[in-house]
This record gives C-alpha cells, structure tokens and sequence, in this order.
C-alpha cells in the first residue's frame, strides 16, 4: 500500500475512491464503474503533478524521508553485479549503517560505499535508521584505500540523517572518524563520485560525498543539520523546521545554483518511491556518465580536480 505523507491527503482520498470502485467491480462482475475509474485517475494525475511541480523544501524533506524510497541497498542489487561485502574496520566493529565492498559496474571493477536505513521495522534498527558509528566511517576509509591501491573507481550512494549522535559514538571518536573519511575522499587519486539519494544529512553525509562529482536525486536533501535541528537551536522550538528549510537552501535545486552539487536527476512523478525501477535506472545512468566524464583524468588531475572543487566552492559562498 502507497503511504501518503499529510500534504498528500486530497490525493490519497482520491486514489482510495478509485480503488475502492475497482474493488467493488471484482466483487460485482456486473457492475461497470470503468468511466468513473478512470475519471478519478485522471483527476489524481493532475493533482499528483501540481503536488509535486512546485514542492516547497520542507515538502522535499519529507519526500527524501519516505520510508518506500529506494535505499542503498536496492541500488546496489540493482545496478551491481558481483557485490562482495567487506565488513569491520578492523579495529573495533562493524558497522552495518554502511555497506561497501567490491563489485562491478557495467562490468568495470568498482569499490561501492552507501549509508543503508533499512525498509521495515527489524532491518531499519540494525541499520540504525542510516546513521553511522565511527566504525562505520573507518570501513569506509579502509575500503577507499583499498580502492585507491587497486586503482578502482569509488561509487558512494548518501541516505542518512546524520552520524550518530550517541555517548558510544562519540566516546569512539566520531568526529575524527568523519574527518578522515573526508580527508581520504581527498587523496585518493581514483575517481570519487557520489549520489544523494535521500537524505544528506552534515558531516555524515559530507564524509562520503566530497566527491569529484556530486548528483542528487530531484527530491533529495542536503544540509549541515536538519530543519528540526536548525530550529530547535535557532528559534528553540523544532516545529518551526519548515522556516528552517527555507533558509537552509537544501534542496537539489537551491544547491545546484550554489556550486555544491553538479548534477540533478529527474525523479518518476510523485517521488522515487512511485515508481524505485525507473528511479534506480537514472540513478545508474547519472553514475555511468559521471564516471565517463573522468575516464581521461590520471591520479594526480583526479586530486587536482577535487580540491579545486571545494575550494571554488568555498570562494563563491552563499552569493550565488
């Protein structure tokens, strides 16, 4: 069953009607409710476009958190072959808010890094709703080493709210487990190029995502805290997070225009999780032809490339 959010309620009471007529036509073969079926589809087609042709960033949040949304997890069953998991950090645990390991992608030898949230109640507690712990941020740094001695393309795929936030976590050393990772997406002298997929959530997303090129989803986020976060802090009440979204500016669109991503790809109508086969599809072809465009770069021009990005980035700030 499609879960609605509360914006989609008008929709949701229409595509209930028109279930509900088709339903009652299975029960009746007599009965003909065809016309007024597909009179209520058409109706909901329309609304479904309004919806979503202008949706503000706060209605964009709630689209990158829809619990049907393809995770991590799906892209990688669906675009790689030949996965192999590797697990731990080789120091204390494993992680399994981040998958990675090797694989292959259009039969090319890749190494794939991604948060993974979980789709149902026992999955989205061992992933830890995608947010990682230190161990998770060292994986990732033993995988892209791994990847840079084998000369291997890294493929990073970012859905999470943010690192954890816990005692452990932090007695662990997280934000020096998130700064190395972010560290080594800056020498390694592979390709890096990295997918939002939902939610890019602060230093837990920036540790996989300082990237040669950056794509985000049409309905995804990306922001150093979330609305709730900024408005708890900001105006000390989190039901104001929809200002807070506003000022943000983290939506695909908003961040394209500031330099911080370099790509967007177009989203089926009414969100990925609608339609996730056709999603996965032009998530695969965006990575393809991100990977194509460094395919000629050597390792010193692909760190070159990196740095120069983020340094632009810094000097153009918030002007844009």
């Amino acid at each position: 069953m499609t879960q609605y959010m509360d914006f989609e309620k008008p929709l949701a009471e229409i595509e209930g009607k028109a279930e509900e007529l088709r339903a009652m036509a299975k029960r009746d073969p007599g009965t003909d409710v065809t016309t007024e079926a597909q009179a209520l589809d058409a109706k909901a087609a329309k609304m479904l476009d309004d919806l979503y042709k202008n949706l503000t960033p706060w209605r964009k949040c709630q689209v990158a958190r829809h619990p049907d949304r393809p995770h991590c997890k799906d892209y990688i069953d669906a675009l790689f072959t030949e996965y192999t998991p590797l697990a731990g950090d080789r120091n204390f645990a494993d992680d399994h808010a981040v998958m990675g390991g090797l694989a292959r992608f259009n039969d090319t030898p890749v190494v794939v890094i991604g948060h993974e949230k979980g789709n149902d109640t026992k999955s989205r507690i061992e992933r830890n709703f995608g947010m990682a712990r230190p161990e998770g941020y060292r994986k990732a740094v033993r995988l892209m080493d791994m990847a840079d001695r084998f000369g291997l393309p890294v493929i990073t795929l970012v859905d999470t709210p943010g690192a954890y936030p816990g005692k452990g976590a932090e007695e662990r050393g997280q934000s020096e487990a998130i700064a190395r990772a972010t560290e080594k997406c800056l020498q390694i002298g592979v390709p890096l190029v990295s997918v939002i997929i939902g939610e890019g959530g602060s230093g837990g997303a920036v540790a996989f995502a300082t990237a040669n090129r950056v794509a985000m989803l049409e309905h995804s986020v990306y922001s150093v805290i979330s609305p709730e976060g900024c408005a708890s802090i900001l105006w000390k009440d989190a039901e104001k997070m929809r200002e807070a979204a506003e000022a943000l500016r983290l939506t695909a669109q908003d961040l394209k225009q500031l330099g911080v991503n370099d790509r967007i790809i177009p989203e089926p109508k009414g969100g990925a999780h609608r339609d996730p086969q056709t999603a996965i599809a032009s998530v695969g072809a965006m990575i393809d032809e991100m990977l194509k465009s460094l395919s000629d770069k050597d390792a010193k021009a692909l760190v070159k490339d990196r740095r120069e990005k983020y340094l632009d980035m810094g000097d153009r700030g918030l002007a844009a």
